[in-house]
């Protein structure tokens, strides 16, 4: 059986998945582990942060850090980990960080539910109130402060960059497979 980062990162239909590694208002970061098999402790957060919404994975893609593709996942409510959602591209958080080759981006999907028709016809993550994307660029580089990571944000971009990034790790994570 194979582990939920070999998952398709489509369903069926062509919808994008994402495996839901932490649930909103979790205090503590998780993370799937191959290895293992299952999702496991990465370490805690700064005291005073939680995830503001669910964040996790897109299967079946491997982003320039060597990990699958990290994405939030905008929802209402929590999820649990483990879970596979169906979820649409709005945008993308760009990120740098230290890594073991050097600097290196680290970029953040960002994606709504599929179908959460509350949030109206949200398509760009540029469309969202400026300060929720302060908040959850914010948030990010928070939650690195105290590691050697020194994450520096370079900006948001739109669908079309998501896309972009989305084939990219695809075509990575194919190539390593």
């Amino acid at each position: 059986m194979p582990g939920l980062h070999q998952l398709a990162h489509e369903d069926a239909e062509g919808k994008l998945r994402a495996v839901i590694e932490v649930p909103q208002g979790a205090r503590v970061k998780t993370k799937w582990d191959p290895k293992l098999g299952a999702i496991a402790l990465s370490r805690p957060l700064p005291l005073g942060l939680a995830y503001p919404f669910d964040w996790g994975f897109i299967p079946g893609a491997l982003a320039e850090d060597g990990d699958p593709l990290d994405a939030l996942v905008l929802s209402d409510a929590p999820s649990w980990p483990g879970v596979v959602a169906r979820v649409r591209a709005l945008g993308v958080l760009r990120i740098e960080q230290d890594g073991e080759k050097g600097r290196e981006r680290n970029d953040r999907l960002i994606t709504l539910l599929e179908d959460l028709d509350r949030w109206g016809d949200l398509s760009d993550v540029r469309k969202l109130p400026k300060p929720m994307r302060d908040q959850i660029e914010k948030f990010f580089l928070d939650t690195t402060f105290f590691t050697d990571k020194n994450a520096r944000s370079r900006g948001w971009a739109g669908p079309a960059a998501a896309r972009r990034l989305i084939r990219q790790s695809v075509k990575a994570f194919e190539k390593g497979s």
